[in-house]
């Protein structure tokens, strides 16, 4: 399936001002976007990933990709130049679409290091293993990725 980046890109320009990370999908009691967003967050709602099924934003074409994918708590994730996160493992495997990136954008799994494309693909990543993300670039790197069971 190649995904419309362009239509993509369009929709995402209704999002309300973020720095990090903003969630697109809320869970049934909070539709809050900054609910889900951040692993120290996160662990402290005492959610399950599951739980959040529920689109926040309307964004036709980016809810029916999630949909379509079977994904959860699906963020958009901004991450800055020259910039790099802490290498650690999830409790479930994630989906990454690359929306904008380079040559100079990678993920780390398993000390292997992988570079995803912003070329209307979307990528099934073991984030169960150990892994980081690295943006050694001069531009910011937008994915938006969201929790597979």
């Amino acid at each position: 399936m190649s995904l419309d980046l362009e239509r993509i890109k369009e929709e995402l320009k209704r999002l309300p001002d973020y720095k990090d990370q903003i969630c697109l999908q809320g869970t049934k009691d909070n539709l809050d976007p900054f609910y889900g967003t951040g692993a120290q967050i996160f662990n402290n709602t005492g959610r399950k990933e599951v739980e959040f099924d529920t689109f926040i934003f309307n964004l036709p074409y980016i809810n029916s990709i999630i949909k379509d994918l079977n994904m959860y708590r699906t963020r958009v994730m901004n991450m800055e130049s020259k910039t790099c996160y802490t290498i650690h493992k999830d409790t479930t495997k994630r989906i990454h679409i690359p929306i904008v990136t380079n040559e100079h954008c990678f993920l780390i799994l398993n000390n292997e290091i992988k570079h995803y494309p912003a070329d209307g693909s979307h990528y099934l990543v073991d984030t169960t293993q150990y892994h980081t993300a690295v943006n050694a670039s001069r531009y910011n790197r937008i994915h938006i990725v969201g929790v597979v069971v």
